[in-house]
């Protein structure tokens, strides 16, 4: 297993009591914030040195692998460039930290990875800064040669619904926070032991896992690095029975086939799938015929619905995948089916939130771009960008490549 630290949810660090505003202890290259000076003193110096600066900003998601990821290429690149990594936690690395599942350390290797990058003689890590309270987004773009926003996507999609706000739903992102032990969401208490069914909204990735903690047993996950609270929360779950509800059908599931074949190989498991769900319509052939993961997906959802399912022992639990056939997109049929849960987990996606000094779009839930070059306005139109070199970091890897090319030059005296 790969040791990526313990759960973050201290009240100290190792230097003493974690402060927003904080002078800085140096440890070669990595830079942890702790004390009570003013935070004006962290960046003194910046502009000192040889080449241009690049300031790359996880916000939420501590220093993101789409940070890690540009510093990495930044530094290869450019001899002279300086690049400083700054984040509201104490801590980096971001959703391998606070998003991968417990269960999957070998994803974590990475890592090992970030830590070069990390320790390398040009690079820095500052955190316990907050963005517009420790420092502001234009004091920044004052200091560095180079802004690079890259702190993902930290809030949820609407589900629009009635009843979305009740007692005991909550977004996928918040319980694999909880579970991962992410400091804002360590105290989040869901109820796991007033009911015996939990419904995740969503075919993704993040849905699957979800649902396979939920129902993975006990004593493999007392073999991970899932955070202390939440392994004692799941040990008194009564939870046996987890709905995967998509808005479309098998065809659309967002999955990969890999993180697929993983829940449905789970042990004492019955997985059920109503044959009519997996009905194709001419699209749905058209699209598994243009994409080789949807049709690997389907045929995994199909041979899993030909199963015989196991006995009814009580050390079986169920995984049922609800989804309407031949749809490209959701559209309501008037029917209504009730489900009775005491555990709602929404993965529908997820959008960022906006900083102040920047333009915001609302609708998409992202800072708008051409390319990850930041424009000046949400309209359309207007494709001027903002003064300077100011880049928004997605997930496209050619976006990488395009910054390492033309973003650095030096400061202007």
């Amino acid at each position: 297993m790969v040791p990526v630290g313990p759960p973050l949810c201290p009240s100290e660090g190792p230097l003493g009591p974690i402060n927003a505003h904080a002078r800085y202890a140096r440890q070669r290259s990595i830079v942890l914030l702790y004390g009570n000076t003013k935070t004006e003193a962290i960046f003194n110096g910046v502009l000192c040195h040889p080449g241009p600066t690049l300031c790359l900003r996880g916000w939420e998601r501590p220093c993101t692998p789409a940070g890690f990821y540009t510093a990495d290429k930044m530094l290869k690149a450019h001899q002279g460039a300086q690049v400083d990594l700054i984040d509201r936690l104490p801590t980096p690395f971001g959703l391998v930290r606070s998003g991968v599942a417990p269960d999957h350390p070998e994803t974590k290797i990475v890592v090992n990875q970030f830590s070069r990058v990390a320790s390398h003689d040009r690079c820095s890590f500052f955190g316990n800064v907050s963005l517009g309270s420790s420092v502001s987004l234009s004091e920044l773009r004052q200091t560095y040669d180079v802004v690079v926003l890259a702190y993902g996507s930290e809030s949820d999609r609407s589900l629009g619904i009635p009843g979305k706000d009740l007692k005991g739903v909550y977004s996928a992102r918040e319980f694999v926070w909880w579970y991962n032990g992410h400091p804002d969401y360590c105290e989040m208490a869901p109820e796991l032991c007033n009911s015996d069914t939990a419904v995740v909204l969503g075919q993704g990735n993040v849905a699957l896992d979800v649902a396979r903690i939920l129902l993975c047993p006990i004593s493999e996950l007392e073999t991970t690095d899932i955070a202390d609270h939440a392994l004692d929360s799941l040990r008194k779950s009564t939870i046996r029975n987890v709905y995967l509800v998509g808005r479309r059908g098998p065809v659309q599931a967002a999955c990969t086939a890999k993180e697929l074949r993983e829940i449905l190989g789970m042990k004492n498991l019955n997985v059920h799938i109503n044959k009519t769900d997996l009905a194709t319509s001419p699209l749905d052939d058209e699209e598994m015929k243009n994409n080789r993961i949807r049709k690997r997906v389907y045929k995994l959802l199909t041979k899993a619905a030909k199963s015989p399912l196991g006995d009814s022992a009580t050390d079986v639990q169920n995984l049922y995948f609800n989804g309407s056939s031949g749809k490209q997109m959701a559209v309501g049929t008037g029917e209504i089916e009730e489900t009775k849960c005491g555990l709602v987990l929404k993965s529908i996606g997820y959008k960022s939130l906006p900083i102040d000094g920047l333009p915001f779009d609302n609708d998409r839930g992202v800072v708008p771009n051409v390319k990850g070059r930041v424009l000046t306005s949400t309209d359309k139109m207007d494709t001027k960008t903002e003064q300077g070199y100011m880049w928004w970091v997605g997930l496209k890897g050619d976006l990488l490549v395009l910054l390492v090319q033309t973003c650095i030059v030096p400061k202007k005296q």
